[in-house]
């Protein structure tokens, strides 16, 4: 056991020296901060991202509080962005942010780090392949969002508030989609105060969105399903007059009710939608509550007790607690009170 320990030390002594030396190597030539800064410049501009991240982490340990110190801090968070690595990029971002908060260009920072947590947003698959943003993981999307606000609360007249003001409207419209996804995810499995207030939430924070007329159309069927029919009429009323070309309205005003449901096959399931169905044609909950009651009648009905021999057999035979028994009318001449 003591000779394994020796020999992990020696292998990591021997690794770490190594390391050591390759950096030596490579920094040779390099004695002050200038050069330094220069030389990770010129990558920079080479579009060597990596290896203008390493020069500017050697300018850094080297020289911590040097003229060129908050510059390297920068373009070494735009050279992590580039080389891809887009949390080491937010993470410079916030380093910066919280060590120059006077900085002249400290919303060049916060622009940094919304569009690194944007294009995590958007994902390498996105790149090659048409996918639909709306309908994948938007937490990367919030927080994208999120900070081009404070960049715009903080710096309106920024170089990058333009560039940030179309990004946010792209993000709502995506954050907005996934709502409507989720709401109709709600609506096919019948959980129909969930889907409404997925709807109703687009409706109150993303006006001017295109996907304000759905929020509106599954906040409808979802009052009808309910049996809320005011609720149902106003927001029908609202759907007629701003978006008449709606598809779920008929050509005279009336609204259409979706009458299906997700179901998938087995066969879909393990084909991956290729064959089968997912489509169960099984009509949805009425649209409307009935007017009446259609339980039965038990105003003349007595409640009776549960009988000895329901009590011993411990209720398998006997009469229960829950059922009733009909009163009889009195027999002839039997005087009846008062």
């Amino acid at each position: 056991m003591r000779n394994l320990l020796l020999i992990v030390l020696l292998l990591g002594s021997v690794s770490c020296s190594v390391f050591d030396r390759e950096e030596r190597d490579e920094f040779a030539a390099l004695s002050t901060e200038e050069q330094f800064y220069r030389t990770a410049n010129r990558q920079l501009n080479a579009s060597n991202f990596s290896g203008a991240v390493r020069t500017y982490q050697a300018l850094e340990s080297r020289f911590p509080f040097g003229q060129y110190a908050s510059q390297a801090q920068l373009e070494m968070m735009y050279a992590q962005y580039r080389s891809g690595n887009l949390e080491a990029a937010r993470a410079a971002a916030d380093r910066f942010i919280r060590l120059h908060p006077d900085h002249d260009s400290i919303d060049y920072a916060y622009y940094l780090k919304g569009v690194a947590s944007f294009s995590e947003n958007s994902g390498l698959v996105s790149r090659f392949l048409p996918t639909d943003g709306s309908k994948r993981d938007i937490s990367r999307a919030r927080d994208a969002f999120n900070e081009f606000s404070i960049l715009l609360s903080l710096y309106p007249q920024s170089d990058y508030a333009a560039d940030a003001r179309a990004r946010m409207i792209f993000l709502r419209n995506n954050l907005a989609r996934y709502e409507i996804h989720v709401a109709n995810y709600y609506m096919e499995r019948r959980a129909y105060v969930a889907a409404l207030n997925r709807g109703r939430y687009v409706v109150e924070n993303f006006q001017g969105s295109p996907v304000v007329a759905d929020a509106v159309s599954i906040m409808v069927e979802c009052y009808l399903r309910l049996g809320l029919n005011d609720l149902a009429d106003t927001s029908l009323a609202l759907l007629r007059e701003n978006y008449p070309e709606h598809p779920t309205l008929s050509d005279d005003g009336e609204f259409i009710v979706r009458n299906h449901v997700t179901d998938p096959s087995l066969l879909y399931t393990v084909s991956f939608g290729l064959l089968g169905s997912n489509v169960d044609d099984t009509p949805l909950a009425p649209t409307k509550r009935p007017e009446r009651s259609l339980a039965p009648d038990t105003s003349g009905l007595e409640p009776q007790g549960r009988s000895l021999l329901n009590i011993i057999t411990f209720g398998a035979l006997g009469r229960s607690a829950d059922e009733t028994v009909t009163p009889t009318e009195p027999p002839p001449g039997t005087p009846v009170e008062e």
